[in-house]
């Protein structure tokens, strides 16, 4: 069982001299859910390396039992500082691709051409696609075999306008992940703000927040258990 993570390389937080990135409980927790499951991990991101943390994601209040555990674990920080270009990545090489969020996708990796093509090649050949939070945002672009918009017609979920809102980052973000998944003809759904959310669409699995990325894991390793 080979299980790609794709993390976002951009840190700037818009125009507010404020910086962004992946949400470190959206990687530790299915990270773990897939190591302790016997998954073979490979982490990529567009430019390799160590991706940048959200530094809230780093507060004390946003900690987890996953995040502790990363913490104690020099493995899992050596893997996380050494990701692939997302460039030598190919699509048949993996069982599934998880995408964990934070605002840093948003800006690289919803515009990412060889993250699109990778999200098209695997949805087409079956195999279990889940993104969380703001990661669904990779969604913006991707098309079904047909042409139209990948989420198109399915039942999908994602950060909610109101949890952007709650952050006040309503205006700092190049667009609403909630308001793109509906344009693009999804059908939108959500949980209460900051409690686990995941939907299911065949093998396109979506999660609302950081407490739906272990959930959103869970999902796909039962697909991959089917």
């Amino acid at each position: 069982m080979k299980i790609l993570m794709v993390l976002t390389s951009h840190d700037e937080l818009g125009n507010t001299g404020h910086k962004t990135g992946f949400w470190l409980e959206e990687f530790a927790a299915p990270y773990y859910v897939f190591k302790d499951a016997g998954a073979a991990l490979t982490l990529a991101s567009p430019k390799g390396g160590q991706p940048p943390l959200d530094p809230k994601s780093d507060d004390p209040s946003a900690q987890t039992e996953a995040t502790k555990r990363f913490k104690q674990d020099p493995d899992a920080q050596q893997a996380l500082a050494t990701t692939v270009q997302l460039s030598t990545v190919t699509a048949a090489d993996y069982d599934a691709v998880f995408y964990p969020g934070g605002h840093g996708p948003l800006w690289d990796l919803a515009e990412d051409q060889q993250s699109i093509a990778l999200i098209e090649t695997m949805y087409a050949a079956g195999k279990p696609v889940a993104v969380v939070c703001h990661a669904p945002g990779v969604l913006r672009h991707t098309k079904a075999a047909d042409g139209t918009p990948l989420v198109q017609n399915k039942p999908v979920t994602g950060f909610a306008n109101t949890e952007e809102e709650a952050v006040q980052l309503t205006n700092v973000v190049p667009f609403l992940v909630e308001d793109m998944l509906k344009s693009n003809g999804g059908q939108y759904s959500k949980g209460a703000d900051w409690a686990p959310y995941v939907v299911t669409a065949g093998h396109l699995i979506t999660g609302q927040n950081p407490a739906s990325s272990e959930p959103a894991a869970q999902e796909l390793l039962k697909q991959l258990a089917k």
